[in-house]
């Protein structure tokens, strides 16, 4: 054992910087059992502990974006039907779209409020308890969708859309801090994108159990509207047995104990001491620190193009108007020319484009960069959004045209897939410490949940006033969203907090001497007694 505390500080003793690590890991040895082991680990534990999170967490959000379109119609009817029966009015049909838009949107305003007490509630509870206690949400909301019928209210079903908002914001914001901080760095990428693939699987799921011959008919429209607490209880019933993540037992907690427990499971007793060292280093600056308010972020000059890139990047993931599509599936096909009797079928082949696309994404991301795929993924959209307004032009001169405009939409979700819509959920994980990451998915949360709510309330009439020049304001987030992270975002795969934040530092403090931010910069650690 002496021999293999020996080698290990050999490998962490190449840089002088790390000299008071080096003196913290030998503090460890009597804990080798726990997570320094001589064989060959295994990640089992992570992978389920992966599955378990994601079924009731960002699958929801897919889900629920899903499952709105195939009951249109119907709670477009019963809407009208119950404006009758109360004050004897019949509803213009402008009145009913608008009142359904607003159903539809009032979602994305729940995520809103879920998003901005995410970050208080993980602190506070942890990760893993915050991801179990935000299903309060769903099964208040489930309840109020089952009865909603029965109840001849359609502000139940408003008040159902606000619910599940709430716990599909508190996932979109956790679940992917989760992922991020219990993963091993060689990991952290594909594991965090996974949120991704399992909101296209939502939306899949979604889509097929919307169909007219499952849940998608007249009569089922309110079970449709309740299912969405299967994937909760699932949860509730899995996600206990899993631990709580590494880095926020030994930081936020301080409970070393938890933490090596943690890391024994989710490595299957594989832990590099270039690990430890990242992790111990970051705690030891994290000492006596309080976690970052959201409205002190904005105002710390040592992360503002941290913030900065954060915010224009969750902004466009929805401004882009790809998870609009999803809510209003039908306008789109029906503005390209398909028949309406095939639409529900096509739909799904939406969100299996995307699903796909996050599948192949987790694959390349390690490989490729973020970068590169995020960048891509938005010239990709931004080209496919002329084309499809070219084919939009012609659609009554060419017979074919409608198939082009088809194959555009999905080519456009893929391209979406394969960059912004796992890579963005990355980002705050790895450009902020642990004490400023909660606030930073904060915001990054709230806005992707107010600009998808000002992209669903506006995007039928957008369809509607634009005609075949509705996908052109989209293109222009796209092109203008491609070019700010080809000139200022840098890349952060397999690179440490301290190196990600040194490049961001010659924006941060562009002609400044940069002497004495510590907060984001690698140097001499002062908490000797840190564990």
């Amino acid at each position: 054992m002496a021999q293999n505390a020996d080698a290990r500080m050999q490998i962490v003793s190449n840089a002088d910087g790390f000299t008071l690590v080096n003196s913290l890991l030998h503090s460890f040895n009597r804990h080798d059992k726990y997570f320094l082991c001589i064989f060959q680990g295994n990640s089992r534990t992570l992978a389920l502990m992966v599955t378990c999170t994601a079924i009731g967490g960002t699958l929801q959000y897919g889900y629920n974006l899903a499952i709105m379109n195939a009951p249109t119609t119907y709670i477009q009817t019963f809407i009208n039907e119950t404006f009758l029966e109360r004050w004897g009015m019949e509803l213009e049909l402008y009145e009913v779209t608008l009142i359904w838009t607003f159903i539809v949107s009032i979602f994305s305003l729940g995520g809103l409020t879920g998003a901005l007490i995410a970050g208080p509630m993980s602190i506070r509870f942890g990760r893993k308890k915050t991801m179990l206690l935000s299903n309060i949400f769903l099964m208040l909301s489930s309840l109020l969708g089952l009865t909603s019928r029965a109840a001849k209210s359609f502000e139940m079903i408003i008040l159902s859309r606000i619910l599940v908002g709430i716990n599909a914001g508190i996932s979109m914001n956790v679940q992917p801090m989760y992922f991020g901080e219990s993963a091993p760095k060689h990991l952290r990428g594909a594991v965090s994108l996974s949120s991704a693939v399992f909101t296209a699987f939502g939306v899949v799921l979604g889509q097929i159990v919307g169909l007219r011959e499952i849940l998608g008919s007249e009569p089922y429209w309110q079970y449709l509207l309740a299912s969405n607490a299967v994937p909760g209880f699932i949860q509730l019933l899995t996600l206990p047995w899993f631990p709580e993540s590494p880095r926020y037992l030994l930081i936020d907690r301080g409970d070393k104990e938890a933490c090596f427990a943690a890391l024994r499971r989710l490595r299957g007793c594989e832990v590099t001491p270039v690990e430890i060292e990242e992790m111990l280093q970051e705690q030891a600056e994290a000492e006596g620190v309080r976690p970052r308010r959201m409205w002190e972020l904005f105002s710390d000059r040592s992360v503002r193009w941290q913030v900065i890139s954060v915010a224009i990047i969750s902004s466009a993931m929805q401004l882009c108007g790809n998870d609009s599509i999803y809510f209003y599936a039908y306008y789109v096909f029906q503005e390209a020319g398909i028949d309406p009797n095939a639409i529900q079928y096509i739909t799904i082949g939406t969100g299996t484009c995307e699903f796909t696309a996050c599948i192949i994404s987790s694959l390349l991301i390690e490989r490729q960069g973020r970068r590169l795929l995020l960048m891509g993924g938005y010239v990709l959209m931004a080209c496919w959004a002329v084309v499809f307004t070219v084919a939009l032009s012609f659609e009554h001169k060419v017979t074919w045209m409608p198939y082009l405009s088809m194959a555009c939409i999905f080519t456009y979700i893929l391209s979406f897939g394969m960059g912004p819509a796992g890579v963005t959920g990355v980002l705050p994980t790895e450009i902020f410490n642990q004490t400023a990451r909660p606030a930073a998915y904060m915001i990054a949360g709230s806005l992707m949940w107010l600009n998808l709510f000002i992209v669903g309330m506006i995007f039928p009439f957008i369809v509607n006033g634009l005609g075949q020049f509705c996908f052109v304001p989209f293109c222009a987030v796209c092109v203008l969203t491609a070019l700010y992270i080809g000139l200022f975002l840098p890349e952060t795969k397999g690179k440490t907090l301290p190196v990600i934040a040194s490049e961001f530092n010659r924006l941060n403090f562009r002609n400044q001497d940069r002497t004495g931010q510590a907060e984001y910069k690698l140097g001499e650690v002062q908490h000797s007694t840190a564990l």
